[in-house]
């Protein structure tokens, strides 16, 4: 569009295309009005513009993930990071990018944590800020989600989430509100749960009274994909647009038949259809371009150098890293477990089809060359799911349908006659998840003869989205009993499926049938109804059963040091799944393979790629550890950056690590329990002690806290030393703070060290008497990530909010900084302070929300 007459548009509009325009075309992109309105196509997401195929298609640029992005402290990596992003949503003929993630994490088993920033609000705002800055500053959409409280997987759909306005203001909205008033986005998602009873697609106090009025946000606001929960409600609270099309709740004939009952107006329509417009019009002419892949080198280097300068140095006991070519040449290295898995990204919808996924094991090999004797063991079983039965997977056996090929036949059956309605060939996939067109309605049956490589009570495993049963020559093997009672994990491949056993002999046919019906009745996600889903998943008995933790020990024990590669692969930490344990997969053996690794070798580095806070109970045992979250394509790469010198890692915490799972803030209360109405109920009791926060106010202080966490908020070590001089705060003269006034704060910073490295600024405030108004006894205020040669100094100057003294008063509606004494606090983490300086506040100051 471009510069158009919003309202003449709109004027020559009939009724039922303004309301058309209201939900969309499809999948991807909204409705077009020919010769009037244009259509614009969308795109996930956090990591990487995926484009139109939901489990493949074209290649992309795959970056690390936000928790990755967040632990570098750096606003202009982000900002270089949402151009970048920006570009790769050209590249797929998308103009909305549906991204950043921003919600809190809450608690350690989050399935989504990984997709977000930080347990921090603060930090999580001015990161997700630098980003959708980048993003639009070239002419693509961001799209701040998920608004609001979606801090949790189990249930998402309809979960209700009872949450105090004041953690609410202070916690939760924060990340949105810094991003919503210094970068604008040009569009929000709302989440899929309820917040205090109500859906938020629909809510009244998320997006009246605090979106469009308190913040005068004045963008679009679209659905989560099939989180549109009423037709009336959604349009009166000023939800825009429904997603995905064609629409559910927004037919023309609906949306009329509720304003002839009054229910809601042709004002009320209008006034979404106009945002609509204007959200086009920013996006001037958007049209779709075919896809493409373009693999850029300057992208290559920023993945590989955001994703090494967010790796977090945790130990290093005895100096062990960095592991130069020079200290290991002629030394033996034993590379056990995921090495040679590349943990670029979690699962859902920020995976991407990457344009190529480095392993740490090939990064290893390159970065060390001859240098020392690489050796590698698997080490351990950490699959969720059996890798699929088809024509690809040709070590266990060949797969042919009823029409001779390789792969199966799909028969789609008339659920009234049960007679075949069509027949096609393929589930070369795990899974059909949202099945076709062409099956929509109707049962599935997969079909073929299966000739094993071996013999053996080889293992299975089979999920429908609707029922699923398994025959093998005309016996069943597997009877589901009933529907997925996951639909969400089912999409993902995220269950934990049910094995089971089948003898077979080498060289037999076996002619295997899969029949399901299709769901009905799914809550929440009732897009996936009468759309049949199934996978069948097969791995030999020798395979299944073979003893790798053995073979890794004896590989250690030979060995000058052990390098051990844990975390979670995208079926174990993903959307639509919170973790199954705080403890790293699969039963145990990670965790088992350290301990035994531990024993037989003196110096063992574990790497960790997990987007969360593992359980550690091997940290006592090991000499250096590296948290090294999902890196992108250049994951490995850029750890092996950081494993051999190359970087000096730099990379902060952005969450707390607890020891135990029970000493997390929202224990107890995660992820919530069923009323006598099923419906799921979670209320946020800890309030605005999340995180850090909570940790704070423990008895003693530091103390107490060093007792329950392995590592806390800000920690980071570095490969040399950094000192900082006096901290000085004084009030900022003037200030272009949406926030209102300002301290500066200044300190002098000097690599003391023999090798440059990057340090973060981390500076705190709170309350002298954090009791007087339940405050946490300090926050985060103001950060900046600082590069230095040895020797060198530098005079950091940063800017603090007067606001973020304070807290939301729920009384007046108000933000306030009480009169009295404040201390701001420069740390190395959240637990250790080591400058601080008091500031006086004379009078009470009050700010509007």
């Amino acid at each position: 569009m471009g510069n158009t007459d919003i309202e003449a548009v709109l004027q020559s509009l009939t009724l039922e295309e303004k309301i058309s325009l209201l939900a969309g075309a499809n999948f991807w992109e909204t409705v077009q009005v020919p010769g009037k309105v244009p259509s614009v196509k969308t795109s996930d997401g956090p990591n990487g513009a995926r484009g139109a195929d939901f489990t493949g298609g074209t290649p992309a640029a795959c970056f690390p993930a936000a928790s990755c992005v967040a632990a570098t402290f750096d606003t202009a990596a982000a900002f270089k990071v949402g151009e970048a992003l920006a570009d790769e949503t050209h590249s797929k003929g998308a103009r909305c990018l549906l991204a950043p993630t921003v919600c809190i994490h809450r608690h350690p088993l989050g399935g989504r944590n990984f997709e977000s920033f930080s347990e921090d609000p603060f930090l999580a705002g001015k990161l997700s800020s630098q980003i959708i800055q980048g993003v639009q500053s070239k002419g693509v959409a961001a799209t701040i989600k998920h608004f609001a409280v979606n801090e949790q997987e189990t249930d998402r759909f309809t979960v209700n989430e009872t949450v105090s306005e004041r953690a609410l203001r202070e916690i939760y909205l924060r990340p949105f509100e810094i991003a919503v008033k210094e970068a604008k986005p040009w569009a929000v998602m709302t989440a899929y749960n309820c917040v205090n009873g109500t859906h938020c697609d629909s809510n009244d106090f998320l997006l009246k009274q605090v979106l469009r009025g308190d913040w005068a946000w004045d963008g679009l606001v679209m659905s989560d994909w099939g989180g549109t929960n009423s037709t009336a409600d959604a349009i009166n609270s000023g939800l825009d647009l429904e997603m995905p099309g064609p629409t559910l709740r927004r037919k023309p004939a609906d949306v009329i038949a509720a304003i002839q009952a009054g229910k809601t107006t042709k004002a009320a329509v209008d006034e979404r259809v106009r945002r609509v417009l204007k959200f086009l019009d920013i996006l001037k002419d958007p049209e779709t371009p075919k896809e493409q892949a373009i693999d850029k080198p300057e992208v290559r280097a920023l993945i590989r150098e955001t994703a090494a300068h967010g790796a977090v140095l945790l130990k290093n006991a005895n100096q062990v890293l960095p592991l130069s070519k020079e200290k290991v040449k002629g030394k033996k290295i034993a590379v056990l477990g995921l090495a040679k898995t590349p943990l670029a990204h979690g699962g859902g919808s920020a995976s991407v089809n990457a344009h190529y996924k480095i392993s740490p094991w090939d990064a290893l090999q390159s970065a060390l060359g001859d240098s020392a004797e690489l050796s590698f063991s698997s080490a351990f079983h950490t699959q969720r799911l059996l890798s699929p039965i088809n024509k690809d997977n040709t070590e266990v056996g060949t797969v042919t349908g009823l029409d001779g090929k390789p792969g199966w036949t799909i028969e789609w059956h008339d659920l009234k006659t049960d007679e075949v309605a069509s027949t096609s060939h393929g589930f070369n996939e795990s899974n059909l998840p949202l099945g076709t067109d062409e099956g929509f309605g109707k049962a599935i049956n997969l079909i073929a003869d299966f000739i094993p490589a071996e013999s053996g009570a080889h293992y299975m495993g089979c999920t429908g989205l609707g029922s699923a049963h398994v025959y093998i020559n005309d016996k069943l093997v597997f009877d589901q009993g009933g529907p997925c009672k996951d639909a969400m994990g089912f999409i993902f491949g995220a269950l934990s499926e049910e094995e089971f056993t089948y003898d077979f002999t080498a060289g037999e046919k076996y002619r295997i049938v899969i029949k399901s019906d299709p769901p009905t009745g799914i809550k929440g996600l009732e897009l996936l109804n009468d759309r049949p889903g199934i996978r069948l998943g097969f791995q030999l008995a020798g395979e299944h059963d073979k003893d790798l933790t053995s073979e890794a020990v004896e590989n250690a024990k030979n060995a000058d040091y052990a390098l051990i590669f844990t975390g979670h692969d995208p079926k174990w930490e993903t959307e639509g799944q919170d973790q199954a344990s705080f403890n790293l997969p699969r039963q145990g053996s990670q965790d088992a393979l350290i301990a035994a690794v531990s024993k037989v070798n003196k110096n063992v580095v574990v790497v960790n790629s997990t987007g969360v806070a593992v359980a550690m109970p091997w940290l006592d045992d090991i000499s250096g550890l590296v948290q090294a979250w999902f890196g992108g394509q250049e994951c490995g790469n850029s750890i092996a950056d950081v494993l051999t010198g190359k970087t000096t890692p730099e990379g902060n915490l952005p969450i707390s690590f607890p020891r135990c799972i029970e000493d997390a803030p929202a224990h107890g209360n995660f992820p919530g329990e069923y009323d006598a109405h099923g419906q799921l109920q979670v209320t946020y009791k800890e309030g605005v002690f999340v995180g850090y926060r909570h940790y704070d106010r423990l008895a003693g202080g530091g103390a107490a806290a060093a007792e329950v966490l392995n590592f806390p908020f800000g920690f980071g070590l570095s490969y040399t030393t950094f000192d900082f001089g006096e901290l000085r705060v004084s009030p900022a003269p003037t200030s272009s703070s949406p926030f209102g006034a300002e301290y500066d704060i200044l300190v002098e910073v000097s690599n003391t060290g023999a090798v440059g490295g990057g340090v973060l600024v981390q500076v705190y405030a709170g309350p002298k008497d954090p009791a007087a108004h339940e405050c946490p006894v300090k926050q985060l205020v103001a950060f900046q990530k600082v590069r230095l040669q040895p020797g060198e100094k530098k005079a950091v100057s940063l800017k603090a909010a007067v606001r973020d003294l304070g807290f939301f008063d729920e009384t007046k509606g108000k933000w306030v900084v009480p009169k009295g004494g404040y201390k701001f606090s420069l740390g190395r983490s959240a637990a250790e302070l080591v400058k601080s300086v008091e500031v006086e506040v004379g009078e009470e100051l009050v700010f509007d929300a």
